[in-house]
């Protein structure tokens, strides 16, 4: 994690490589990028002719040539606009081709992570990846823009070195040294001078700067656990706040920023060592060509003011590219934990998919019906829930699941849903068909009420009234006037409003096959049988596979599946009439 081996740059090239390889826009990206690159050898270019110009201007200067030192001021003006227009140009292609590429990764992540239930998987699993969403939020958008500008910085730097090394090794000719009375010349003296500097500050810095890379990482996680945290809070704030955990959250809070701040301090303690070496080494780059070239101008006058002055601009340039590292330390172990993040959290899905894949057994065909044959349900650990279950469900049929609490009944619904890893059978259902899975706690997104009640198949056309009528059955009549009314709902109802909610989407949607899986628990009995029974009104040929604890529940069912916890299993017919049928859903006060 914290080198740049041989495994970090072979993740890299996979996170980059897509892109730049298959993308739809990836000739747009390359065209796009030559001509950066374009942009960056015209400013090479410019940024060469301007060290040309020193010695001319500052010798004109040096021997008061009025005329020839305003023409070069009228030279340097216009060098100087066609930098500006080229840097300018190239920071907003710079920029485009930064959200086009973060744009594209987002969709790949974001498909990557929802595809197959991965970010279900990874949960259950518990792989470790923290904060999957602050890795496509905010760590893809970091890589795209560091990525760019490092590649063009190193790019530029490559460039700069290979455009000014040839001057200033020309330069070295005019360097001698005295030494005992003769005089030598070292073919390149510049030009080595300054990589033994440039080697010698970035192995100074490396040494330095190396924990950074660590320490960006551990921040980066920190804080988004302490941001997670208090989300977690805003999300349970009526739980936290009926337990009056205020205490016990403010404590949690405080204990995951004191990992934020002791970190940061570590970081900075580190920086500040790197920064008095680098600045240190940036301002002895200043004065370091003169004094290499100070032998030339004070013991045989071979170089004159001019002279100096391009020989400073050249050794800058070419030490400025050869201390690339030097000075780009902190942003490449910034990078560097950004890279992290997201190359482990791709493996951590591309592990989830192949643990899919190995664990994974459960057969899934296009039937007729509901069909289960064979069907076993395991946890991750081996042990078994369920052992060769086998039924059929037809449409209009009725099947209530019973057992102890932790037996597997709510596993076994996610094995029928298909989201479920751990097991092996067979399960037969209409490929056509959208079955709809109410779980005990409804998801309620972010939007209006409208956007609420149509999840998660949405609406074809709007039918506003179609929506009125299920909340009125649903005894949310009040709420029928807020349909375009934008509100946080999950903390704005009560969990019993919540499954009230998500059998109106039930009316809605009229799913061929439903499973509820202690979807009306917050609920009184009589409240519980009424829905039941609206349901046996309203969709009579619908096929309705249910979990539940509350003996009520067996007037409502055909057959009733119940589980021991030890895998074993029983199907028993119900005989009683669904009583529910004479049920009037009270309107809830609001």
């Amino acid at each position: 994690m914290q080198q740049f081996n041989r495994a970090f740059f072979r993740d890299l090239w996979q996170i980059i490589k897509p892109y730049w390889s298959r993308s739809p826009e990836r000739w747009l990206a390359r065209w796009v990028f030559a001509l950066i690159i374009a942009l960056n050898l015209f400013m090479v270019f410019i940024s060469y002719r301007i060290t040309q110009w020193y010695a001319v201007f500052w010798n004109a200067l040096q021997h008061f040539q009025v005329q020839a030192a305003w023409t070069q001021m009228a030279i340097f003006l216009g060098l100087a606009t066609l930098y500006i227009i080229a840097a300018v140009s190239q920071t907003f292609l710079t920029q485009m081709l930064e959200i086009r590429w973060r744009r594209w990764l987002t969709v790949e992540y974001l498909d990557a992570w929802l595809a197959r239930g991965t970010f279900y998987h990874m949960q259950v699993l518990g792989d470790g990846t923290d904060n999957p969403d602050q890795r496509i939020s905010e760590d893809l958008a970091s890589f795209t823009s560091m990525t760019l500008n490092i590649a063009i910085g190193l790019l530029s730097s490559i460039t700069t070195l290979f455009a000014f090394v040839f001057m200033l090794w020309e330069l070295s000719a005019l360097i001698t040294i005295p030494w005992q009375g003769h005089t030598f010349t070292i073919p390149g003296y510049l030009v080595w001078a300054a990589l033994i500097y440039a080697i010698f500050g970035t192995v100074i810095t490396a040494w330095i700067g190396k924990p950074l890379i660590q320490l960006n990482f551990n921040q980066e996680r920190y804080q988004a656990d302490f941001r997670f945290s208090m989300m977690r809070l805003r999300e349970n704030s009526e739980s936290v706040a009926l337990y009056r955990g205020e205490g016990e959250e403010r404590h949690h809070f405080l204990r995951r920023f004191a990992e934020v701040y002791a970190n940061y301090w570590r970081i900075i303690w580190r920086s500040m060592r790197l920064n008095w070496w680098s600045s240190g080494y940036g301002q002895a780059a200043i004065i370091f060509p003169i004094l290499v070239s100070l032998p030339a101008y004070f013991v045989n006058k071979a170089i004159g003011i001019g002279g100096l002055q391009q020989i400073a601009s050249a050794f800058g340039q070419v030490q400025g590219a050869l201390s690339f590292i030097v000075s780009s330390y902190s942003s490449l172990a910034n990078w560097h934990a950004v890279v992290d993040r997201l190359r482990f959290f791709q493996q951590s899905m591309e592990e989830v998919h192949r643990i899919q894949d190995n664990h994974y057994h459960i057969e899934r065909r296009d039937g007729p019906y509901l069909r289960v044959d064979g069907l076993t349900v395991r946890l991750p650990n081996g042990r078994e829930l369920v052992r060769d279950l086998d039924f059929a469900l037809r449409r209009g049929e009725r099947l209530l699941i019973m057992g102890p609490s932790g037996g597997g009944k709510s596993t076994l619904i996610r094995a029928l849903a298909g989201i479920w890893p751990f097991g092996d059978g067979r399960v037969t259902m209409p490929a056509g068909d959208r079955p709809l899975f109410l779980p005990q706690r409804p998801y309620l997104p972010m939007g209006s009420l409208r956007d609420v009640l149509v999840y998660p198949f949405g609406m074809a056309a709007p039918d506003d009234e179609r929506l009125r009528q299920a909340l009125h059955l649903v005894g949310m009549a009040t709420l029928a006037d807020q349909l375009d009314e934008v509100k946080l709902w999950s903390h704005t109802l009560s969990l019993g409003e919540q499954q009230r909610l998500a059998f109106a989407r039930v009316l809605i949607h009229r799913p061929p096959w439903l499973f509820l899986d202690e979807a009306s628990s917050a609920l009184d009995e009589p409240a519980e049988q009424a829905l039941y029974g609206l349901l046996l009104e309203q969709l009579p040929d619908t096929a309705i596979v249910s979990v539940g604890h509350r003996s009520s529940l067996l007037a409502f069912h055909e057959r009733c599946l119940r589980l021991d916890g030890r895998g074993n299993w029983t199907m028993e017919p119900i005989n009683a009439p669904a009583t529910g049928l004479a049920l009037r859903l009270q309107p809830h006060p609001g």
